[in-house]
């Protein structure tokens, strides 16, 4: 399809429109808050949480190496517990941002303190982590590697704190919070074999074991949990990893793997244009001919949650890499970077392929409160899905895209390396190139 047809055809979400009011989605949230109240007076019995499920876990970055840790599990609907872990599955059935924000005030986050390398901050002479599966820390590392939510039994000091976490641009919101003073398992965890084989070895380096879950079929969701609780790497390397950095490292050692298995494929023979729209953020996904090259844009709307004066100019932020990758961490984008490259690396992989791309993400004021990274992963990845728009050139492609954005063609070449850098060589990436 031509791309000016293509882009015709792209109809604005109207999903967000009903989205607009980030007020009335709070006074929302405020009434789920005492639902959840509700249901854990009837789920406590004395100061034991009895029949919690948790599907997933929490490790904190504050105050770091003594962090906290914790166990999440909703109450009230522990059968549906599948549900409330944070995957592709939210974008699959279309989770609009009040839907996350329900989903996460509705686990309980039990948690307690501990250093990321011994159970307890108290003693330093206890058993290290990777030695460690009993506890409170070995019960978070046994619902971390299983392959289904766990039935607990939870002992709390005190009743939970219901204010609500909006999260970061990575992680995802948290909701109601209590101290926990033990946890025990309600049954046997089932835990898949390559788990099992990547526990076993002593010798087995984090970026290996991660690349190995992935190529056996585990998503990125399932090994950043993993790592989290500190259950991959070389056994004496084993520690606890706070959630939000584990997300941005499964996403870059996985994209560095991906990216070595295109290193010498050929390049893709036309410039193509693709794009999506999800929770008020709108991506334009731009390959070229060449080597592999990336970078990832941003411009965030006056009045968005990452840019709210609403009398401001759209805020910009970029980073990009070559052919062999970055040898630093990504601020101005951090995990989003990472998280978008993912995505088409991912894409290019599976059709063999190689090029240069130019991710160009647009966040308006209806993304009123943060989702976490896993919606840009998400949205990049299911773009290529739907059909994409040839363009002549990668000049004629951005200059389309850019009668679409916030901001102008000049201001956009002003502040992306790889647009201001391809302008000026045209013929190595027409559509004969």
């Amino acid at each position: 399809m031509r791309l000016d047809d293509y882009i015709e055809d792209l109809e604005p979400d109207e999903e967000a429109k009903r989205r607009r009011l980030a007020k009335e989605k709070s006074y929302a949230i405020t009434d789920h808050l005492a639902e959840f109240e509700r249901r854990f007076d009837d789920a406590l019995s004395d100061d034991t949480l009895v029949g919690s499920t948790s599907p997933s876990i929490f490790v904190g970055r504050s105050n770091y190496p003594d962090i906290t840790i914790g166990l999440l599990s909703p109450v009230g609907d522990e059968d549906a517990a599948e549900e409330y872990v944070t995957d592709g599955d939210w974008y699959q059935q279309g989770y609009a941002i009040d839907d996350v924000l329900q989903r996460r005030t509705g686990l309980l986050n039990s948690s307690k303190r501990a250093n990321v390398d011994s159970p307890s901050i108290a003693s330093r002479l206890a058993p290290s982590v990777h030695d460690t599966w009993d506890g409170f820390v070995g019960v978070q590392r046994e619902v971390a590697i299983a392959d289904r939510p766990v039935d607990l039994e939870i002992g709390l000091d005190d009743t939970p704190d219901l204010g609500l976490d909006t999260g970061t641009d990575v992680a995802t919101p948290r909701g109601p919070r209590a101290s926990a003073r033990n946890a025990e398992l309600r049954e046997n965890p089932s835990v898949p074999r390559p788990i099992k084989k990547t526990l076993e070895d002593d010798d087995w380096q984090a970026q290996g074991a991660m690349t190995y879950l992935y190529r056996r079929g585990f998503d990125v969701y399932d090994i950043n949990s993993i790592l989290s609780a500190g259950a991959l790497g070389e056994t004496k390397q084993r520690r606890l990893v706070p959630t939000r950095w584990s997300i941005t490292a499964v996403d870059d050692t996985i994209g560095t793997y991906l990216r070595g298995r295109i290193r010498n494929a050929s390049s893709i023979d036309e410039v193509q244009v693709w794009a999506n729209e999800y929770l008020g953020n709108r991506y334009w996904i731009v390959l070229a001919p060449g080597t592999w090259e990336f970078e990832l844009v941003e411009m965030k709307a006056p009045g968005s949650i990452w840019n709210p004066d609403p009398e401001d100019n759209v805020w910009m932020a970029s980073a990009s890499e070559g052919y062999e990758g970055r040898s630093s961490y990504v601020e101005e984008t951090a995990g989003a970077y990472y998280a978008a490259r993912l995505g088409v690396l991912e894409y290019l992989e599976s059709i063999g392929r190689q090029a240069k791309c130019l991710v160009l993400r647009e966040v308006s004021d209806d993304y009123w409160a943060p989702v976490g990274v896993w919606q840009v992963r998400e949205s990049v990845r299911n773009a290529f899905d739907g059909e994409y728009g040839e363009a002549e050139s990668f000049h004629e492609a951005v200059s389309e895209v850019a009668t679409r954005l916030p901001v102008s063609h000049t201001r956009l070449q002003r502040k992306s390396e790889l647009a201001a850098g391809l302008q000026s060589n045209l013929n190595a990436f027409s559509k004969s190139g």
